[in-house]
């Protein structure tokens, strides 16, 4: 496994931060980073099924950064592991303002095995343009499941009654269009992809959708249908 990657420049290095600050209010525990062809793709998970009866969906958000060498890896790590290592690196840095365009260099923690939702990959290629959503749409539904989880989930309570709160809340089918979840709002919002964009694009592979905007992607895997016409 590689020890470490490299990202073109601290200002890379800055969002990498807030998006994994972002994760981490989402899910603390795991994200996955795959790096090909120069790119590093960081995928964390917002909702998948907790076993094999669970019916919820699988919500991964997902972030794309150009890495300085086209190393080749593909491993899982804890989210606040990751996080103080690029704390770190930016206090070795000149900062993440971008004003020193030198390549910046991660070293990365431990990996993990045991994280079931890394094992399912969303396709690279095979993308088909299908829909548009309005990103006010999305932002309404991530607000009324947040306040719905919040009210329905006091705290202290076990984590196998707060995930299921969380899988009826955000596995709920939007009003329009319907074969997208709830959760793909709450992904949206909460990891920052939507701002000053009208809509965000909606794209299918397989049992995949994707709903995609400047700042990020989200995707889904249902069952295997398709909802292009």
């Amino acid at each position: 496994m590689t020890g470490s990657f490299t990202l073109v420049d601290p200002q890379a290095l800055g969002d990498l931060q807030v998006f994994l600050g972002r994760a981490a209010r989402v899910d603390e525990g795991s994200v996955r980073l795959i790096g090909s062809a120069g790119v590093l793709a960081i995928y964390v998970s917002v909702l998948h099924p907790a076993g094999l009866l669970d019916q919820s969906p699988t919500v991964l958000g997902l972030r794309t950064f150009a890495l300085a060498s086209k190393a080749t890896f593909d491993v899982v790590v804890p989210v606040r592991s990751l996080l103080a290592r690029v704390d770190t690196a930016i206090e070795k840095s000149d900062g993440a303002d971008g004003s020193n365009g030198a390549p910046v260099t991660v070293s990365l923690p431990m990996g993990v095995n045991t994280v079931t939702w890394a094992a399912i990959t969303p396709p690279r290629g095979g993308w088909v343009a299908i829909d548009t959503v309005p990103c006010e749409v999305l932002e309404h539904a991530a607000r009324e499941g947040i306040d719905e989880v919040a009210e329905a989930v006091p705290s202290g309570v076990g984590e196998a009654i707060v995930h299921k709160v969380r899988a009826e809340v955000w596995g709920r089918p939007l009003d329009n269009p319907d074969y997208l979840p709830a959760g793909v709002g709450f992904a949206a919002v909460s990891l920052g992809f939507v701002a000053d964009e009208e809509n965000a694009s909606v794209y299918e592979s397989g049992a995949w959708t994707r709903v995609t905007t400047k700042r990020g992607h989200v995707l889904v895997k249902r069952r295997a249908w398709s909802v292009a016409r």
